[in-house]
C-alpha cells in the first residue's frame, strides 16, 4: 500500500551533519525497524522532503515484527523519459538491546543524509529520480524487496550505505576515500566519468572491497539494498566506505563521523549522476 503524505512543514534541521545526527540521536532509539525510532525517523524524513520541495509517499508493507515504511519521492525533471535513477539508503538501524542504545551515526544516518543532500541537489537537474528512504534492511532486506516490486522502469540503483567514517581506509595513508562496487568490468568502464566526478572532491576512489574479490562479490550482490533490483537484471551501484570497529555498536555515534570527508562524498556522488 502507497499513501501520499501531506504533513505540515515542521521545522527540521538541514544538511548532512544535522540530519545524521538527528538520526542518530538516542531519542530515535536506534531506529530498529518496527519500534516508535523508526516511526520517528520516517517522520523526520517526510519533513526533510517537504523541506526540499518533494512530494513525499510511503509504501507500506508487514514483516515477521511489524510494519514497515518506505519514504520516497518521485522527480520527474524529463517527461519524454520513462526510466528513473532509483537513490536510495535504508534508515533502521539495529535498535535497543538490554537497555542500551545503537545508535546508527554510520549505518545507516550517514547514508541517509547523503540521499537526502542528493535529493536537494538533483531535484531540478532536468532528469528522473526517485529517492527512497528504505526500512527492513534488518529483515533480510525486506523494504528493498517490497520496493524493487514498485511500477517504476528503473534505469539504474544507486545505493548508499555507510558512508562517513573514515576509521577504515585500505590505505591508512588515505582517510579521504570511497568503495564504489558495480560488479564484473565496472572501473573499466566508468573509471574515465569518476575520473571526472573527482576533480573537485579529490577522493581516492576503489572499486573493490578490500582488493578481496571474494568479499566484493559478496558485499555488492548480497548484503546490501542493491541485491533485490540486481536479482531482477538492474544496474546497481554501491557506495561505501566499509565496515569499521563501531559498525553495529553502541560506539557508531555522530561524533565519530568525518563531516569534512563525508562532504566530498556526496559531492562526488552528485557529480557522477549529473554526467
Amino acid at each position: 500500500m502507497v499513501v501520499v503524505i501531506a504533513l505540515a512543514c515542521l521545522p527540521a534541521r538541514a544538511g548532512l551533519r544535522d540530519d545524521a545526527e538527528h538520526l542518530s540521536d538516542p531519542l530515535l532509539e536506534g531506529r530498529g525497524h518496527g519500534t516508535r525510532g523508526t516511526v520517528e525517523a520516517s517522520l523526520y524524513i517526510i519533513r526533510r522532503m517537504q523541506q526540499i520541495g518533494l512530494e513525499p509517499r510511503i509504501q507500506f508493507f508487514r514483516t515477521e515484527r511489524g510494519v514497515g515504511r518506505n519514504v520516497y519521492a518521485v522527480c520527474t525533471g524529463n517527461p519524454r523519459s520513462v526510466n528513473y535513477t532509483l537513490v536510495c539508503a535504508h534508515y533502521d538501524g539495529v535498535g535497543t538491546i538490554d537497555g542500551n542504545v545503537y545508535p546508527g551515526a554510520d549505518t545507516n544516518a550517514s547514508g541517509v543524509a547523503v540521499m537526502l543532500y542528493l535529493a536537494g541537489q538533483l531535484k531540478n537537474s532536468g532528469r528522473n529520480f526517485i529517492f527512497v528512504a528504505l526500512d527492513a534492511y534488518s529483515e533480510r532486506l525486506a523494504g528493498a524487496e517490497k520496493f524493487a516490486t514498485m511500477p517504476y522502469k528503473l534505469s539504474m540503483v544507486v545505493n548508499i550505505d555507510t558512508i562517513g567514517s573514515s576509521l577504515a581506509p585500505p590505505n591508512k595513508y588515505r582517510p579521504d576515500f570511497l568503495i564504489v562496487l558495480g560488479g564484473n568490468d565496472f572501473e573499466k568502464q566508468n573509471s574515465k566519468q569518476f575520473d571526472k566526478a573527482n576533480e573537485g572532491p579529490r577522493l581516492r576512489l576503489y572499486y573493490d572491497y578490500y582488493r578481496s574479490k571474494s568479499f566484493t562479490e559478496y558485499f555488492y550482490t548480497r548484503i546490501s539494498d542493491q541485491a533485490p533490483f540486481l536479482r531482477k537484471g538492474i544496474p546497481a551501484v554501491m557506495f561505501t566506505s566499509g565496515i569499521t570497529m563501531n559498525t553495529n555498536k553502541v560506539i557508531d555515534t555522530a561524533e565519530t563521523l568525518d563531516w569534512g570527508i563525508l562532504e566530498r562524498r556526496a559531492e562526488l556522488i552528485r557529480n557522477w549522476l549529473l554526467i
